[in-house]
């Protein structure tokens, strides 16, 4: 049995393209659908258009049709994407920040969206994820155990100034 791997359609290349493009009513009857069942960002539509084989000006007119429904707003995908990966995820604001710069948001955007997280919470999550973490270890050595817990810290994207006081103030 041969595995193929999936791979994401380049949009600047049109043979990346599916070969039975879709018709434009159903390409729209679809992305209204895939749209309505979670936020997502304009990048995430546009190239979800181009898997259905449509040209770059459909695309275009399908992405201000949703955009004038409603179907797509960048503020409200930011909020949504920051709150639900802080909550869940427990992601730090430096992930967050860094994803929604991937996903081609506005620098104003993003600040909408980091300021769904309160600061009181967001701090309990770090020391919660801390504690977590030291039970976690056994390392005896308390510089390689602070350590270890603060690069675990910061590569969840929680900034290193706030990871080594809280771990400073909560590893003894």
């Amino acid at each position: 049995m041969k595995l193929y791997k999936r791979t994401k359609p380049d949009i600047q290349n049109p043979e990346s393209r599916t070969q039975h493009p879709v018709t434009t009513q159903e390409a729209l009857a679809k992305i209204l659908r895939y749209c309505a069942y979670q936020e997502r960002s304009h990048k995430e539509v546009k190239n979800k258009l181009f898997e259905y084989g449509l040209r770059t000006h459909e695309v275009d007119e399908i992405l201000a049709h949703l955009i004038t429904e409603g179907f797509l707003n960048e503020a409200r995908y930011a909020k949504a994407f920051a709150g639900g990966k802080f909550r869940i995820m427990k992601w730090g604001r430096l992930k967050i920040q860094r994803e929604l710069e991937w996903a081609g948001l506005t620098q104003r955007c993003i600040k909408l969206g980091l300021s769904e997280i309160d600061s009181s919470d967001y701090a309990k999550a770090a020391k919660k994820l801390i504690e977590k973490k030291a039970a976690e270890l056994s390392e005896e050595d308390p510089f390689k155990k602070k350590n270890k817990i603060a690069q675990f810290l910061i590569g969840k994207g929680y900034e290193p100034e706030l990871v080594w006081g809280f771990v400073n103030d909560l590893i003894e």
